[in-house]
């Protein structure tokens, strides 16, 4: 009972957003092949630490196996990228094209790489029994390059490889990544709770929820909230108790949630805190959260984490076998299985300092690599793919600092952070170096990433562009406030919309909800877009903003994936992005704007602008000029032919 109320909790919880192993018992294979993916890791910044010195674990790599840009894919977005890695697929074989997509029977978003639906259940009175189990499906098609090997005898270790949740259970271990949402089914939700009578008043805060407290005889009673209960016909959020007694003279608090207690310091983050959500008389729900103090005078202010998935109780797959999430827990400690767990959300927001906020993807951060040498010590053959992600999250928020011609950058709070990513980029070097001393002369060491970076000075608002030119219309054209997600675009009169952060589709007629395009004008609109959009120059700079715009019929081979492919790829120039607004069916009044925000650099632009890199410690057999081709290349390192593979399929 408990597992299916947990998974349909699960099934609940993400809707609302939009054999046992171990591993001291592997079999062995002898021979070792690590391949180490570093999301986001650039290749000209590589190449300009390289030849100053200061990578010499990537240099040793260069000089013995070669470093080559590594073509990204179209887009490049890290899920469609590793996608098309784990599959060897473009987007249209893997259905995987951006963060965001879209049902066209419905118009509503969902998050492109899971889904989960609820079981049967049954009424008594307020309460509703599950019959059978929920399910969390993995959305991304095509088969896995290791499930090829895992069928030729060859043990393979996948962790938190991203579109991989829940995990396949084709390897022999798996532990999950990007795409594993929090407890409540998002990317990740954080709560500050604040005694501040107007704190964000007025502001809508993505990602985050704040709270309104009020000291009484210097104890906060507040709350966490999770997601809806399953067991009550009515939706109702699950909460956890918590109490803070609050000592100002020594500036901190004693936490108690639950039997746990934790002493606080201002400025002081705890260790992951077990917390239980009662669900009925006889089920709870299991969860940790990581607490941090950031004040208590003028105001008291309290940040929680996004409430995570206890790795020690799993309240949904995110690991094969399932006990494997709770080996690395109970070998190494708790750690964010959230899949993407630096809070960029509190710093966006302004909820966490940039101090704050790099302190929080320091301890994400040490929490991957303590498991990473967990893992390594007891590596003894076949594959190991290991995933890093602290560098591309950690970038997005700091590029600012290393660009002085950012609209965001401000030398006083910025120049201190000047070297954050470079320093990051050297905390990788450092693993590439332990890596190395722990192989044989016949192992290999694959080093890659899945695309570049660079800084996001401006940002294009694509479903203005198209109301200002006469594709989109709204409602109320005067309306002065935009609802966002559509909420005043007039469908009878609209022929083409954008959704996602690269994505442009043709409001199709039989296809999209209210569809007002024939299915065979479709191409033909969707090319006349294609080459305004090419001319399109920014006001601000007389530059181009867009650099390429493809077709899906040009850019990817479509297997049954027609109705969820974009119609337009649009690949912004270098320094350009779509908007954050647009990419979820706003419409602000101008086309273009500065990006002030603290999500500063980025990489969803012209694929060609923004590669990859790709190091090994010996030249591979099988040349991987793109991400798409080296699943291929890793597998004919154990002599497998005949995989997927993009240069034999284009």
């Amino acid at each position: 009972m408990r597992r299916r109320a947990l998974l349909l909790l699960g099934a609940v919880a993400v809707a609302g957003l939009v054999a046992s192993v171990g591993c001291q018992s592997s079999p062995t294979f002898g021979r070792k092949v690590i391949v180490l993916g570093f999301d986001g890791l650039d290749h000209e910044l590589t190449r300009q630490m390289i030849d100053t010195g200061r990578l010499p674990g990537l240099a040793r790599l260069a000089e013995t196996g070669g470093f080559s840009a590594l073509g990204t894919s179209i887009p490049p977005q890290s899920p469609v990228a590793w996608s098309s890695f784990i599959t060897g697929l473009d987007p249209g074989g893997h259905g995987i094209f951006d963060f965001i997509h879209r049902d066209p029977k419905t118009m509503l978003p969902y998050l492109s790489t899971s889904k989960t639906e609820g079981g049967r259940t049954i009424g008594v009175g307020r309460w509703q029994i599950p019959l059978s189990s929920g399910t969390v499906e993995l959305l991304r098609q095509g088969r896995p390059f290791w499930e090829v090997l895992e069928s030729r005898g060859v043990p393979t270790t996948i962790i938190r490889m991203p579109a991989n949740f829940p995990p396949s259970g084709t390897a022999t271990r798996e532990l999950s990544g990007m795409g594993t949402p929090d407890l409540l089914g998002t990317y990740g939700t954080f709560a500050l709770y604040t005694s501040e009578p107007f704190a964000f008043a007025g502001q809508t805060l993505s990602g985050g929820v704040v709270h309104q407290v009020k000291p009484r005889n210097g104890i906060v009673a507040a709350a966490l909230e999770g997601p809806d209960n399953p067991f009550l016909k009515q939706p109702e959020k699950v909460r956890a108790e918590f109490t803070a007694h609050l000592d100002r003279a020594n500036r901190h608090v004693k936490l108690t949630v639950g039997s746990e207690e934790r002493l606080l310091a201002v400025g002081e983050w705890s260790d992951w805190v077990p917390v239980s959500f009662p669900l009925a008389p006889t089920q709870s729900l299991g969860g940790e959260v990581r607490f941090y103090l950031k004040a208590l005078d003028p105001f008291f202010e309290l940040y929680t984490s996004p409430v995570n998935i206890d790795p020690l109780a799993p309240a949904m797959p995110v690991s094969h076998p399932d006990d494997f999430a709770t080996e690395l827990a109970e070998a190494t400690g708790r750690f964010y299985t959230q899949g993407m767990p630096e809070d960029t959300n509190g710093l966006k927001m302004g909820v966490l300092s940039d101090k704050e906020f790099l302190e929080q993807a320091r301890l994400a951060g040490e929490e991957n690599l303590r498991q990473y040498k967990y893992v390594l010590d007891r590596f003894e053959g076949g594959l190991l793919f290991y995933y890093f992600g602290n560098v591309d999250q950690v970038s997005h928020m700091m590029w600012r600092a290393r660009d002085p011609g950012h609209p965001a950058y401000d030398a006083a709070k910025d120049g201190p952070n000047q070297a954050v990513v470079e320093e990051l980029y050297r905390g990788l070097d450092a693993i590439v170096t332990d890596t190395l001393a722990t192989l044989g002369p016949d192992d290999l060491l694959v080093v890659m990433s899945d695309h570049g970076f660079t800084t996001w000075r401006r940002a294009m608002h694509l479903n203005s562009w198209l109301r200002d030119n006469g594709y989109l219309a709204l409602v109320d054209p005067n309306r002065a406030d935009d609802p966002g997600l559509f909420g005043n675009v007039d469908w009878s009169r609209t022929r083409a919309y954008a959704l996602g952060l690269n994505g442009l589709y043709i409001n199709v007629k039989g296809r999209e909800k209210d569809g007002i395009v024939e299915p065979g004008a479709r191409e033909a609109l969707a090319s006349e877009i294609a080459a305004k959009l090419l001319a399109v120059t920014d006001p601000a700079t007389g530059l181009p903003a867009v650099t390429k715009v493809y077709r899906r019929e040009q850019a990817y081979h479509l297997a049954g994936n027609e109705d969820t492919a974009p119609d337009l790829v649009v690949g912004y120039a270098k320094g350009t992005r779509g908007s954050d607004e647009s990419a979820l069916g706003g419409l602000p009044r101008e086309v273009f704007g500065n990006n002030t925000s603290a999500w500063s650099g980025d990489h969803c632009m012209d694929h060609t602008t923004v590669p990859g890199i790709l190091l090994s410690n010996r030249a591979l057999k099988r040349p991987a000029p793109t991400i798409q081709d080296l699943a291929a290349s890793i597998l004919a390192e154990f002599g497998v032919d005949g995989f997927p593979h993009g240069s034999e399929e284009h």
